[in-house]
């Protein structure tokens, strides 16, 4: 049997492992259960592929989207993968041709919904089959905790008693701690080895901007990035609708998506924004989740989502593929009102509360005055101790202001108070607020009551919102957005660490940087690259694929980069396997070979023409 590393090479074209990926997939090839987070982009799919080609039997992948499915299915197979998907989608005969080849050992993966694994007759044809391992994909779709909560996937937790001796992969981008012990819970797989891979996407930059005139500040985002492909994000079918009508009226090559629309007319958005003859799809949450189109190069929240996993989750499908890419969210307070409203029309009374303390995070988020991915990494509990000098904050910080001393009152506060209570009350106490139940508590009587008296509320909400950001609180959902202390927190109240605010600003206009950054990428494109693009787009059509099937944006400027000149060179490039290099070498190297001579013929021109 080769090696884990050579089957990454042979059949994925990758040179190394990324952080966790060698250790989960050991872990699994050697049958053990392991609960993965990582971010998008970062190779999920690789942990449970890999492990698939070296256990015996077939790996059963439980995916939520029928779209996901094609694509992971498509790349599978343009590398030479026995894979196939089963859904509703597939006619009667297509159906029984997949589950022929189940039966007969001819596939190494197939790909599932939730509802049709957990069907009655499935689950007995999954007993008589030989079977490698179980892989839960967008697992956080298990938890009541998760921002895309389907039931269907609560019953998943039966398979670890069904199928005892099977190992079981469970994976997310999105999970905060409340949500991953919960996903845990629900499956049983309590012995499970955790792997957090961290939540950071170092290739998106991060913009937040006053929702002012919308549209037109759409508009000059879009205006400077004419070849590139992307999302709008809007949280009313309405909306979405007169955005997209609005973007085609402007010349833009737009479409609308919301789960409203005809089955027909969404299959058709979806299909032409993966073969890259749409440019911008305008959609509600209803699309993209877990979509693997790996060029997306930006992503537009044009109404601000209704809490922080959505948002993270959303602006991820920018750069899967590792270049650089930009998240922008357009804020303004009536969308706090709009999304209040969507999440109260819940019958669902718990519901409705853990989902009112997520968007009270998002609304804080959308606030920050401290550096965009440190406050977006807090939220995860993944701290970090350094700006990352790639959000609007970093790129054009607000005035700052020493505020130790503050911080200490507000620390002190949360500490006398138990570490019981959220924002609200706590700036009650800090100001020396009469309110009954401050009184009832005997709050008032806290050394803490009234110190704060100098400061507003809302500068108080400021001082309390960055010291979460920063780490030194954290926030507890489960219990009403509780406030506790971290163990940074220490160091400040001993006085050891000085503590550096933001004032709040009025408004930040990043648009205009903005759109230069997106002039300035463009310009980093080599003609090649260019030529590379249209070549993979010939190949994908004539295939019936999506180009990224082919091979990704990042492997295309790889290739302009190093312009390989024979089969050798070539295999040296990432993401261009033995099956790949087979199936495509020849044509792209041909390409290559052309442009290098033509461009020393333009060399020896412009030299003669100058002598």
């Amino acid at each position: 049997m080769s090696s884990i590393h050579t089957t990454l090479k042979t059949v994925f074209g990758y040179h190394e492992f990324r952080a966790p990926q060698q250790e989960v997939i050991e872990r699994l090839t050697a049958g053990e259960d392991v609960f993965l987070v990582m971010p998008t982009g970062g190779g999920k799919s690789l942990c449970y592929q890999v492990p698939a080609l070296h256990r015996d039997g077939v790996a059963i992948v439980v995916s939520p989207l029928i779209s996901l499915m094609k694509d992971q299915v498509d790349a599978l197979l343009a590398n030479g993968v026995r894979a196939a998907c089963l859904n509703s989608s597939l006619s009667s005969a297509e159906a029984r041709q997949v589950a022929r080849q189940m039966d007969s050992g001819e596939l190494d993966l197939l790909y599932v919904a939730p509802e049709r694994l957990m069907m009655p007759e499935f689950l007995e044809r999954l007993a008589s089959s030989k079977l490698a391992l179980f892989a839960i994909d967008e697992a956080h779709c298990i938890s009541q905790w998760g921002h895309d909560f389907r039931p269907e996937y609560t019953r998943l937790g039966q398979l670890r008693t069904l199928f005892p001796g099977i190992p079981l992969v469970a994976m997310t981008a999105t999970a905060d701690p409340e949500t991953r012990k919960d996903i845990i819970r629900q499956l049983g797989i309590e012995q499970a080895k955790v792997y957090l891979a961290g939540f950071d996407r170092p290739n998106i930059t991060y913009n937040v901007i006053p929702k002012q005139k919308p549209f037109a500040q759409l508009s000059s985002f879009l205006s400077s990035r004419h070849t590139e492909c992307g999302i709008v994000y809007a949280l009313s079918r309405k909306r979405v609708e007169e955005v997209a009508e609005r973007l085609c009226q402007a010349g833009f090559r737009a479409a609308a998506y919301h789960a409203g629309l005809p089955d027909e007319e969404r299959r058709r958005v979806q299909e032409a924004f993966r073969r890259d003859n749409l440019r911008i799809v305008v959609a509600t949450v209803a699309f993209g989740m877990g979509i693997d189109k790996p060029n997306v190069r930006f992503v537009v929240h044009y109404d601000m989502p209704k809490s922080v996993e959505s948002y993270y989750q959303e602006t991820g499908r920018a750069g899967r593929d590792g270049l650089p890419s930009e998240a922008l969210m357009l804020f303004g307070m009536g969308d706090v009102m709009t999304a209040r409203k969507l999440i109260e029309n819940s019958d669902n009374a718990e519901r409705v509360r853990i989902e009112i303390q997520k968007l009270n995070a998002m609304v804080s988020y959308a606030e920050a005055l401290t550096c965009r991915r440190r406050a977006l990494l807090a939220y995860f509990g993944d701290l970090r101790q350094d700006d990352c000098g790639n959000c609007d904050i970093c790129n054009d910080p607000p005035q700052r202001f020493d505020a130790t001393q503050p911080a200490q009152k507000a620390l002190s506060c949360v500490y006398r108070a138990g570490e019981r209570f959220g924002v609200r009350h706590l700036i009650d106490i800090l100001r020396g607020a009469k309110g009954q139940r401050l009184l009832e508590l005997k709050h008032d009587r806290l050394s803490t009551y009234g110190i704060g008296a100098d400061l507003s509320a809302a500068e108080w909400e400021n001082i309390f919102r960055q010291l979460i950001h920063l780490g030194y609180l954290v926030q507890d959902f489960t219990r009403f957005g509780v406030l506790g202390l971290s163990t940074t927190a220490r160091s400040v109240l001993k006085g050891e660490t000085q503590v550096t605010l933001g004032k709040p600003r009025d408004a930040v206009k990043v648009a205009d940087k903005s759109r230069r950054r997106g002039k300035a990428l463009e310009g980093t494109r080599s003609a090649l690259f260019d030529e590379l693009r249209a070549l993979r787009k010939q190949i994908a059509d004539a295939a019936s694929v999506p180009p990224f099937v082919v091979f990704s944006d990042a492997t295309l400027l790889e290739m302009a980069n190093a312009r390989p000149r024979d089969e050798r060179e070539l295999l040296s490039i990432t993401g261009v396997g033995q099956h790949k290099l087979n199936k495509y070498g020849a044509p792209f190297l041909a390409a290559i070979a052309e442009f290098r001579n033509g461009a020393q013929g333009n060399i020896l021109k412009d030299s003669s023409d100058s002598i």
